[in-house]
C-alpha cells in the first residue's frame, strides 16, 4: 500500500521472526514442565490476539504499528506449532510414526492451501464489495471529492498536459486512492475471519488426548 521496497517489507515484518526466535527459550523451559495442551491453548489464543491488533489496519502502517501484532505472531508460532506436532504424533508408536508424519504433512499443506484459498475469495469479494460502497460516495454531490479531483487536475495541468487528459488522469487516481482504501479494509476483514478460526481452534485444544513431551527426538522423526 505505501510502495516499500523489499528491504523496507522484510525491515517491517523481521520482528516476526526475531520474536519467535526470543521464545525458543521459554517453550523450551515449559514444555517439559507443562501440559502441552495449554502451551498450545496459548500460542493459539496469541495468534487470535494478533489478529484483533492488525484488524484496524490502515493504508499508512509501516514497522512501528506492526512491531505488537508481529511479535505476538511470532511468539504464537513457536508456542502453536511445535505443541501440535508433539500431541499429533507423539502417543504413536515407531513403527506407525513414518506414515503418519507424511500424512500429516499433506494435512498440513492442504489445510493451508484451502485457507489461502478462502482469503483470496473473501479479499476478492469483500474488496469489490466495500469499493462498491464507496463509489457510492464519489458523485457529483460529494464536494470534498470535486475539490480532490480539482487539485489532482490541475496538478497534471501544471505538467504539461491538456485539460481533457488531466480530467482522465485526475479520475484515474481517485479510482486508485478508492480501491486501496477498499483493499485494506478487506484485509481487515480477513484478519478478523481468522481471529475467530484461532478462536474455535483454541477452545478445541482440550478435547485433544494429552500427550507427554517427548524426551528425545525419534529415529524414525523427519
Amino acid at each position: 500500500m505505501r510502495g516499500f521496497s523489499a528491504l523496507d517489507i522484510g525491515l517491517a515484518v523481521f520482528s516476526t521472526g526475531v520474536f519467535q526466535m526470543a521464545s525458543i527459550p521459554l517453550y523450551a523451559f515449559l514444555a517439559n514442565r507443562v501440559d502441552l495442551r495449554w502451551l498450545m491453548m496459548i500460542g493459539l489464543g496469541l495468534f487470535a490476539v494478533s489478529m484483533w491488533y492488525f484488524a484496524p489496519i490502515t493504508h499508512d502502517w509501516g514497522a512501528a504499528q506492526l512491531l505488537l501484532p508481529q511479535a505476538l505472531r511470532g511468539m504464537a508460532q513457536q508456542f502453536a506449532v511445535a505443541p501440535t506436532v508433539t500431541l499429533t504424533l507423539g502417543s504413536l508408536p515407531p513403527a506407525r510414526l513414518k506414515l503418519a508424519s507424511g500424512l500429516f504433512n499433506l494435512m498440513r499443506n492442504l489445510g493451508g492451501a484451502i485457507g489461502i484459498a478462502a482469503c483470496a475469495t473473501v479479499l476478492n469479494n469483500r474488496g469489490n464489495m466495500h469499493f462498491l460502497r464507496e463509489a457510492e460516495h464519489l458523485n457529483i454531490r460529494n464536494e470534498a471529492m470535486g475539490n480532490l479531483l480539482q487539485g489532482f487536475s490541475d496538478q497534471f495541468v501544471a505538467a504539461g498536459h491538456d485539460a481533457l487528459d488531466a480530467q482522465t488522469a485526475a479520475l484515474r487516481q481517485l479510482w486508485g486512492l478508492a480501491w486501496r482504501e477498499a483493499q485494506t479494509q478487506t484485509f481487515g476483514d480477513i484478519f478478523l475471519l481468522i481471529l475467530v478460526c484461532f478462536a474455535i481452534a483454541t477452545a478445541m485444544v482440550p478435547l485433544m488426548r494429552k500427550v507427554g513431551a517427548p524426551k528425545g527426538p525419534s529415529a524414525d522423526a523427519h
